[in-house]
């Protein structure tokens, strides 16, 4: 595994200063104010590592929202082969593992340097955001390289640990980034340090909490009770609640390549332009939305500008389907107004929306105090809310009176009151975090209808269940890699087996 020494965006007059003295040809004089390992300090990394966290939740995910039901390419474009048959190999999506382990070196840095200067804010800042991208990594590829990375020297070719045994260790650095964040002063940090939430410690100690539930969640097949830890959550505070969103904003421009991630990508060019012509709604869940008589079918997506019939705006595509001109761009529907609002919007790491449904599954299951309906209908509202729905409160009221979302259909049992949960978290989570969708759909089949690709290609296989190592850890990492076992797309992750 290799890594960039310093990934990392500095100061302008800082970094300038540092290339000034920097040729290719032997100079025996040193600059007094070139970067170096003894002057980077964490609060230079920590914001440009927490964008960077949250740029992986905008932008890393586009196919798992394809695969997912979520959205499909317009009829305008092939698909993806790989992709849409399912035979995907070490190279599909395979710069994901360098992206995630580059953002998760630059927060290892930010953790020792800061644990080096008792700066126990920054450190616990780092170690949570860590565990986040952490967690994402063994979901998507089960065993990785943990605890022998980033020690080059050391361990130049770390060796993989088991999915289960990151996921108990991310339960303990969490339990101790919380008692750091405890124990730190209220003045510990900058507020332009802390991109997330501006230096109010008892949000990071929920983000952590809520990170913990979900490490829970995802494993509950195989630990249907964990008590001790539920025990430390509700102790500590519980997890992120209404609008306490994870959510990263170091100043975004209307500019090139300074808009907030999401944005940028799915939004308005800093010219006005369609930033996307690629993806559009798919034609499932569209039927589900409005099947559903759900109010923010507007605010997902937009309307077609030119459907092929005007009484039927709001028109997706098949997933996997030949180019058609009857499905172009501007013949289905785009990404709506509730997700990209503006040039300068906070970038998510983890939502209200996402939390508040984990709560609610946590009740269902009798993991935490609390009403599993009202828990439930908590986190329906405040899916409304983060989406920005006209008269919020009387159109979820009505919508959790329909058929599919009114709580007296979910059934007696503790399964039935989880997949109903989950059957609408999936609708509210709509091209905010399709990695969690897929992850729920591994865990529980929930939606049981999710819809396979149409590629003629794609013959009996169905969704997979992981991705393949990349092929670079092949290259570099060959006796490590070699040791996992013979993997393939259906080869399932731990909590999954």
């Amino acid at each position: 595994m290799k890594h960039s020494i310093y990934k990392i965006i500095l100061p302008v007059a800082l970094l300038s200063a540092g290339l000034a003295g920097c040729k290719k040809q032997l100079d025996i004089n040193k600059n007094p104010n070139a970067v170096t390992e003894s002057n980077i300090t964490a609060d230079l990394i920590i914001p440009n590592a927490l964008s960077g966290t949250g740029a992986q939740t905008a932008l890393a995910y586009g196919w798992l929202a394809n695969w997912m039901g979520y959205w499909s390419p317009s009829g305008s474009y092939n698909p993806n082969t790989e992709e849409s048959t399912y035979n995907i190999t070490s190279s599909f999506q395979e710069t994901k593992w360098a992206n995630i382990y580059n953002v998760l070196f630059d927060l290892d840095v930010a953790e020792r340097k800061a644990s080096e200067k008792g700066q126990t804010y920054m450190r616990a800042m780092a170690m949570i955001a860590k565990a986040h991208l952490f967690q994402n990594l063994v979901d998507l590829y089960g065993n990785v390289p943990y605890s022998q990375t980033f020690k080059a020297l050391e361990f130049p070719t770390p060796a993989y640990d088991k999915g289960e045994d990151i996921y108990a260790s991310l339960q303990a650095k969490l339990d101790t980034a919380i008692s750091l964040m405890e124990a730190a002063s209220p003045t510990a940090v900058d507020e332009k340090v802390d991109i997330v939430f501006h230096g109010e410690h008892t949000l990071w100690e929920k983000f952590a909490n809520t990170i913990k539930l979900r490490l829970l969640i995802r494993n509950s097949l195989n630990n249907p009770n964990p008590t001790a830890e539920l025990a430390k959550i509700e102790a500590k505070g519980g997890v992120l609640s209404f609008d306490e969103s994870a959510s990263v904003n170091p100043g975004y421009l209307n500019d090139n390549n300074k808009q907030s991630p999401f944005y940028g990508a799915y939004g308005l060019t800093p010219s006005g332009n369609q930033a996307n012509e690629y993806f559009r709604a798919n034609a499932y869940i569209i039927d589900v939305l409005r099947n559903g008589a759900d109010p923010r079918l507007g605010y997902f997506f937009k309307p077609a500008p030119s459907p092929l019939n005007p009484s039927v705006p709001y028109v997706g595509n098949v997933y996997g389907r030949d180019p058609d001109v009857n499905f172009n761009g501007d013949r289905t529907s785009n990404i709506g107004e509730g997700l990209v609002k503006g040039f300068d919007q906070d970038q998510w790491i983890i939502t209200s929306v996402e939390s508040l449904f984990l709560r609610a599954e946590a009740v269902a299951r009798g993991w935490l105090a609390g009403d599993a309906q009202e828990a439930y209908e908590d986190a329906v509202y405040e899916s409304f809310y983060w989406l920005g729905v006209e008269d919020a409160d009387d159109e979820a009221a009505t919508f959790l009176e329909t058929e599919g979302a009114d709580w007296a259909n979910a059934g007696a049992t503790v399964d039935s009151k989880v997949r109903f949960i989950v059957r609408q978290k999936y609708i509210a989570l709509i091209g905010i975090n399709p990695l969690e969708a897929w992850n729920d759909y591994r865990r529980l089949g929930v939606p049981a209808n999710v819809p396979l690709s149409v590629n003629a290609a794609r013959g009996s296989r169905v969704i997979p269940l992981r991705l393949i190592y990349p092929s670079a850890e092949y290259a570099v990492n060959s006796a490590n890699v070699q040791a996992q076992g013979n993997i393939t797309p259906m080869t399932p992750v731990f909590w999954d087996k």
